[in-house]
């Protein structure tokens, strides 16, 4: 099956270690919010298609959870390798590719993809990778997957400016409000890899069609994304703690849920 080689250089410069935890991450925050929320308790089976660096499966296993973490890239391997042995969360790590998992049949109480229905741009890859966490998964068991919002690209390009400042952004950022698909053809180190970019809607069909049944789509960081100062304020935990709870408050209205970088959705096996 193989990886795109634009996704190999991209993640090649190795930054996934230190991009959700060098500073404070509305990203991961929000996300550890909702797994909380979703997750049966630890020691539950948890399986990381595409986690990376590992920053899920050590904050996971530190609770108390049984995880293992497949990726496709060495190096992110290696990474969450060094993580497991490093934090004294142990936790596994393998090569893995989320379209043909070598995981038994309904081996894991919960099955994450956090990542790779980002770069999977055929829509039959995004559907035979969810179709694999359906089969992984438990009777009853718990599949989340995040995406890219359809619309985060043209929200980077105003608020960051990269509108005015990167060369082809705007044309770009256009092309794939239409298609969903996104490409960095420059390689421009400032900007994402090759991924496809979901509607809310596209997301609920493909769960559908891996035989999930869904049960909530929601924005991770909402429009608070891209408000100004904010890593300064969920450094202070009063702010945080504000934020938090207005995305809570926000996160089930259908007209705010795609004004964000990322979606998150929980679906069930059912049989």
């Amino acid at each position: 099956m193989g990886v795109d080689p634009d996704i190999v250089a991209y993640y090649n410069q190795g930054a996934e270690r230190a991009r959700l935890t060098e500073a404070p991450s509305l990203e991961l925050l929000r996300t550890q919010v909702l797994l909380s929320r979703f997750l049966p308790a630890p020691p539950a089976r948890v399986l990381d298609v595409g986690g990376a660096a590992g920053v899920y499966s050590s904050w996971l296993a530190g609770l108390g959870y049984s995880v293992h973490l497949v990726d496709p890239m060495p190096l992110h391997v290696e990474q969450a390798s060094a993580a497991a042995a490093s934090s004294g969360t142990a936790f596994t790590a393998a090569l893995g590719d989320a379209r043909n998992l070598a995981e038994a049949d309904a081996s894991r109480d919960v099955v994450l993809l956090f990542g790779p229905l980002y770069h999977l741009v055929e829509r039959a890859d995004r559907v035979r990778a969810l179709t694999e966490a359906h089969r992984v998964v438990r009777a009853g068991g718990v599949v989340v997957a995040t995406v890219i919002s359809r619309y985060a690209s043209v929200l980077d390009g105003f608020f960051l400016k990269f509108i005015d400042g990167k060369p082809g952004f705007s044309a770009t950022a256009v092309d794939t409000l239409r298609s969903g698909i996104h490409r960095n053809p420059r390689r421009d180190p400032g900007l994402f890899t090759t991924s496809y970019f979901h509607t809310r809607d596209d997301l609920a069909a493909e769960i559908a069609d891996a035989g999930l049944r869904l049960e909530a789509i929601m924005p991770v960081q909402g429009p608070l994304q891209w408000a100004p100062g904010i890593k300064e304020r969920l450094a202070d935990p009063a702010q945080r703690e504000l934020i938090l709870d207005v995305l809570a408050a926000m996160e089930q209205d259908p007209a705010v849920t795609g004004l964000t970088a990322h979606l998150l959705a929980v679906a069930h096996r059912t049989t």
